[in-house]
């Protein structure tokens, strides 16, 4: 038996996205912060968006959780390559 969901509210998301972008532009070029602090939130930022155009168009949020956890999965991974890159500049 095919179950059907609710079509997910695109343009609700697709103004999420461009508003987290604007605050990307907006943090990368105006906030006189620290360099780590600034990767740190950019960083945030993008996988905020991530998670919002898997969930929401890759239709994610409305698999089973074995889906989920296949790309879920990679994660540890990608934080592992965001320490390094973040700490390359200290050796």
């Amino acid at each position: 038996m095919e179950t059907t969901h609710k079509h997910p509210p695109y343009l609700m998301i697709w103004l999420y996205l461009a508003v987290l972008t604007a605050l990307e532009l907006g943090l990368a070029f105006q906030l006189p912060i620290s360099r780590n602090l600034k990767l740190l939130l950019l960083m945030i930022l993008a996988i905020w968006k991530a998670l919002l155009v898997g969930l929401y168009f890759m239709h994610l949020k409305f698999e089973k959780w074995n889906l989920r956890i296949l790309a879920i999965v990679p994660i540890p991974l990608a934080l592992i390559f965001i320490a390094a890159g973040m700490s390359e500049h200290i050796w």
